[in-house]
C-alpha cells in the first residue's frame, strides 16, 4: 500500500467533494495557486494546515498507527548468532560480506551477479 501523501489526500478530498481548487481556496481563504502547491507534492504543509484545507472539503483526515512489520526481526536468527564463538561470527560475516561486495560489483557493471 502506498503511502497516503499529504498532496494526494487533499486533492482527493477535494475531487470528492465536486470542489475546483479556486473553490476550496475561497473556502481556505487563500489564493488557487497555493491549494495547486499544496497537491502537487512539493509543499510540506504542517498537520494542522492539512487538517484544515482537508476539514474545508467536508472530510475529516483521521490519523491512527498501526504497526508497520519494519524492520522485519527473525529472534530466532539473532539467538543463533550470538551462540556463536567470536570468531565464528567473524567468518560468518565475512562470508556473507563478500557475497554481499561480489552482488554489488555486478550491479555497478550493470549485469547479474
Amino acid at each position: 500500500m502506498l503511502p497516503a501523501l499529504p498532496g494526494r489526500l487533499l486533492k482527493q478530498a477535494r475531487a470528492d467533494a465536486g470542489l475546483t481548487q479556486a473553490e476550496l481556496a475561497r473556502r481556505l481563504g487563500t489564493s488557487q495557486s497555493v491549494v495547486a502547491r499544496l497537491e502537487s507534492g512539493r509543499a510540506n504543509p504542517r498537520f494542522d494546515t492539512l487538517k484544515r484545507a482537508i476539514s474545508a472539503t467536508g472530510h475529516a483526515l483521521e490519523v491512527d498507527l498501526v504497526p508497520s512489520g519494519y524492520p522485519p526481526i527473525d529472534e530466532s536468527l539473532i539467538a543463533s548468532g550470538l551462540q556463536l564463538s567470536p570468531a565464528d561470527r567473524l567468518r560468518r560475516f565475512t562470508a556473507h560480506y563478500r557475497g554481499v561486495r561480489s552482488i554489488a560489483g555486478a550491479a555497478l557493471k550493470g549485469r547479474g551477479p
